[in-house]
């Protein structure tokens, strides 16, 4: 009798383990697959711009006595950059008189575009951005006007839409009485960028 308790124990414990086995491997092969189906169908940010249609303009000379973006240690500085069209002329205007949200969502999302090539002037690779550190966007706008954070987002929108979850940064969006050559938003950011550099 207690040998018959102690096979049945044995053959329930076994079963118990292999079930515990098989169940393991049923779900490393189902991570193995999902991790495969991400890399499969994760693109680089050049691909990303491709996919958004977006070509690059040439970087332009600053406009006056500064430097385009200073790099220290693994961080890069870009200095304030407008909504600069591919014919080089500007959107100008304020917020809440000469422009509406939309027009200002779209200056922003230029100045983001403008923004990504000066990154790829300074890194070749726009694969090696670590992270989208921290972003001030600046609206020229009416002292009543209160949306900065919606046109701001026509630039934040761009940069996950490129570079996925390193594109979401830290943020400011703030109001100004005017910005040069009355352009409509003026934005300048800290990226992160890989050791190889």
């Amino acid at each position: 009798m207690n040998e018959n308790v102690f096979r049945v124990n044995c053959y329930f414990t076994l079963k118990f383990i292999s079930d515990k086995t098989m169940l393991m491997k049923r779900n490393l092969t189902l991570l193995v697959f999902i991790l495969s189906i991400n890399c499969i169908y994760a693109q680089s940010p050049e691909q990303n711009l491709k996919s958004l249609g977006i070509i690059l303009p040439p970087t332009s000379a600053p406009i006056a006595n500064y430097v385009k973006y200073v790099r220290t240690g693994n961080l890069i500085y870009f200095s304030g950059t407008g909504p600069s069209k591919s014919d080089g002329s500007l959107i100008k205007g304020k917020l809440g008189k000469d422009l509406n949200i939309e027009e200002g969502v779209e200056a922003a999302r230029i100045t983001g575009i403008n923004l990504i090539a000066s990154i790829k002037n300074a890194v070749g690779d726009l694969s090696k951005v670590k992270k989208i550190v921290k972003v001030l966007g600046m609206v020229n706008c009416t002292e009543n006007f209160v949306d900065q954070p919606k046109v701001i987002n026509g630039f934040s929108d761009l940069m996950v839409s490129v570079f996925g979850e390193k594109g979401k940064h830290a943020r400011s969006a703030v109001g100004m009485n005017s910005l040069p050559m009355n352009m409509a938003v003026e934005i300048e950011m800290i990226i992160e960028v890989e050791d190889d550099l």
